[in-house]
């Protein structure tokens, strides 16, 4: 029997078609008018910066925190799926994808770059001094750090506890499930999910931008070419965006699997051998000091502003601090996707503290290793070219390597990696988008992958050919803001999820509900179906809970016992006196309460605000909570009175409870609510 053919097209045309038109307006506006475009590009930055960097900075910092109190909070228990369920990784082998998740262009890119950048030029510090060393490491911790990747988990979060726990697709319109409800699926949700297209178009073309801007440098650094010229870079980006789709045709999936991991081996052993070549117990010292300053900088970074320092340092801000939030989130639903899928049966603790530590851990090694290795370079014999190509980040890296030994080796392993990140990321970028744009649907037809790969690098080589990196750099920022306010409701979302599952899971059977035999089922299902009206709770009090109590009343009185039962329009009681103790009392109330608002178990009735259920809820004399009684009979009813009586008589009776059973009567018992 013949497989089923895949589908011609698995695209949401309200995602596709606005995000494409979006795309390509912009594209068009770039390529016929590059110089407006450009002035266009720099003056939103500078707009966003001047207005919204104090947004970035809270949300930023309030995605942190969120994740902290989610781990060390009794949510932590919570897993990513079933109860039952079980992590499809050993923890080992989640570590490590978690670390290789850490790993890419960027790292490659600002390893060197940013702490020299830095180092040269501080934000506060006198450049060229070993303050200012100390305050490029902790500033490029800072934004390779922490934060990153609570931008990262927030996402990832997200879509794996409403994936996995809710069994929502795997898009980021799930996340705001819990306070939308069913409009979702309609034009809310698709202008969700269209600014999370064009967000991480625009993240991943900035991300191709380094690549290509580097990768034209290190070939230049071999060869002796000539790479300046746009025709070379576009050039590249076609080579690059080929081999992208030659994996998504051929289904080389698992040999770019393995290529990646390949990758991440030498990746390592460049970083080793940096370790070792360079000053191994400088750098050593360094890491130990760069982690102790970082952490003890953490709160006053998270917050800074730079709203009472000079221009310059404001401007700074918004060229880095900023501009990396934006990276971030634009990435996120890309990382974000990808740790999600690998986190099913993972608990909310392990997933959070696993995504925000290891793949940091890693990252702050890198930077270390190669930030400090090359501040320590530039001080010595040879190192001032170094210092004077600070300007063009593109070359630094190399710059580096010829301080080294093996410069030539070292330079050739820098430009496989970068090669090998930059097919990996194109490939796995138009992977992302498409489950973006198919609203995840599985079996997309290898037309609509090559698809976006083309578009990400169309993308990538227009915004460079208008403005270079600064372009691709100012689309990202102000593609990431309206992305930004939708993470802020993802997290709301979260939040009420959690809640509203930790209500669930700890919600137990009503004491009443020991009483229930098999005789009365049919009309407990009819109770069950039908949430109780006014009426019907009005109509127990008075035919069954009023005869019981009554009926209580006058064996109790036949016994020798004084007692009394008291009623009003919403309420009876029966009351059994006691000298020197508490009184027994167990009531009867109606209590209305709106209809829940929100249940992990529905998905598809819209709520009403003003709907009302009313309930025969117990009430006692010393407080304790009451619990709904609508489902019993009269017989059970009366066996729930004296087994609260007998409760009564033996907590009576024992010394250590006597402070609270001989507190007096204060005051009669509320009437009904």
């Amino acid at each position: 029997m013949n497989a089923p053919r895949p589908p011609r097209c698995t695209l949401s045309l309200p995602i596709f078609i606005p995000g494409l038109l979006f795309i390509l307006g912009l594209l068009a506006v770039c390529s016929l008018a590059p110089e407006a475009a450009a002035r266009f590009f720099g003056s939103g930055q500078s707009w966003i910066a001047e207005h919204f960097s104090w947004f970035y900075v809270l949300v930023v910092g309030m995605f942190l925190i969120l994740l902290l109190v989610l781990a060390f909070s009794s949510y932590g228990n919570i897993r990513l799926g079933p109860d039952d369920a079980r992590p499809e990784f050993s923890f080992t082998s989640w570590l490590a994808m978690l670390f290789a998740a850490g790993m890419g262009i960027g790292l490659m890119y600002f390893g060197v770059g940013e702490p020299m950048t830095h180092f040269v030029s501080p934000p506060q510090a006198t450049p060229l001094t070993p303050v200012a060393a100390r305050e490029a490491m902790v500033t490029t911790f800072f934004h390779w750090g922490f934060h990153a990747w609570a931008i990262y988990a927030i996402v990832g979060l997200v879509l794996a506890y409403f994936g996995f726990r809710y069994n929502l697709p795997l898009t980021i319109r799930s996340g705001l499930y819990p306070i939308f409800k069913e409009k979702i699926h309609g034009p809310l949700g698709h202008a969700v999910d269209v600014f999370a297209l064009v967000g991480t178009i625009f993240g991943i073309a900035t991300t191709l931008g380094y690549g290509v801007l580097q990768l034209s440098a290190g070939i230049t650094r071999l060869t002796g070419m000539d790479t300046s010229g746009e025709l070379f870079r576009f050039g590249l980006i076609g080579v690059v965006i080929a081999l992208a789709g030659l994996s998504a045709v051929t289904g080389l999936d698992k040999g770019v699997k393995r290529l990646s991991e390949l990758n991440l081996f030498l990746a390592i052993v460049l970083l080793l051998f940096v370790l070792v070549a360079g000053p191994t117990q400088y750098l050593l010292g360094a890491l130990s000091e760069n982690i102790g300053n970082y952490v003890s900088s953490l709160s006053q970074l998270t917050f800074r502003t730079f709203t009472y320092s000079e221009t310059r340092q404001a401007g700074w801000f918004g060229n880095w601090t900023l501009l990396y939030w934006a990276w971030w989130i634009s990435w996120s639903p890309f990382v974000g996707l990808f740790i999600a899928r690998i986190s099913r049966g993972r608990t909310l603790r392990e997933f959070i503290l696993g995504v925000l530590f290891v793949p940091t851990a890693f990252n702050l090694l890198w930077m270390t290793v190669f930030g400090n290795a090359a501040i320590w370079a530039s001080q010595q014999a040879g190192g001032q070219t170094l210092i004077d190509s600070v300007g063009n980040i593109d070359t630094l890296l190399f710059n580096f390597f010829d301080l080294l030994p093996g410069a030539d080796i070292t330079s050739a392993l820098a430009v496989i990696l970068i090669s090998v990140f930059f097919v990996t990321s194109a490939d796995s970028g138009a992977f992302v988008i498409d489950n973006i744009a198919t609203q995840g649907k599985e079996g997309s037809p290898i037309w609509q992958r090559l698809f976006w790969a083309l578009l990400l690098g169309v993308t990538a080589g227009t915004l460079m050919s208008t403005g270079g990196l600064a372009a691709l750099q100012s689309m990202t920022l102000i593609a990431a803001l309206p992305f930004a306010f939708i993470m802020v409701l993802l997290c709301l979302g979260l939040v009420r999820g959690l809640i509203a599952d930790k209500e669930h899971s700890a919600r137990r059977l009503s004491p009443a509900t020991d009483f229930w035999n098999g005789k009365q089922w049919r009309t407990r299902m009819d109770h069950l179906l039908s949430p109780s009206t006014e009426a019907d709770a009005r109509r127990f009090l008075r035919e069954t809970a009023l005869p019981a109590l009554t009926a209580l009343c006058r064996e109790f009185e036949a016994r020798g016992l004084t007692s009394r039962v008291e009623q009003d329009a919403d309420q009876c009681h029966l009351l059994v006196p006691q000298e020197g103790r508490r009184d027994f009392c167990y009531g009867v109330r109606i209590e209305a309460r709106p209809a829940p608002a929100f249940n992990p178990l529905e998905a598809t009735h819209n709520h009403d605000p003003e709907a009302r259920i009313f309930e025969p809820i117990t009430f006692f004399a010393d407080g304790r909570a009451g619990y709904d009684i609508q489902y019993l009979t009269r017989d059970e009813l009366s066996a729930d009175v004296l087994r609260q009586y007998e409760r009564y008589l033996v907590l009576s009776q024992d010394q250590g409870q006597d402070l609270l059973s001989g507190a007096p009567e204060h005051t009669p018992p509320e009437t009904g609510a």
